[in-house]
């Protein structure tokens, strides 16, 4: 992986995280019986993991040119 490559990968992680704990503290679940939205830690994670995966998408691979 390329230092661009690590930087916009770990913007991702940076805002799913965010968002991820966001939509807990707004959204969240009020039973307590949701598997991700049950506890801030568990949505920030998956939410960290998903903006790591989405902004990797954006990131454009060198070609060899043998």
């Amino acid at each position: 992986m390329t230092r661009k490559a690590i930087i916009i990968t770990s913007i991702g992680i940076v805002i799913g995280a965010i968002s991820g704990y966001l939509y807990y503290h707004f959204v969240g679940c009020a039973t307590g019986s949701c598997a991700i939205t049950s506890k801030p830690v568990n949505s920030t994670l998956y939410g960290s993991l998903l903006g790591g995966l989405l902004f990797n998408m954006f990131v454009k691979e060198e070609k060899n040119r043998n």
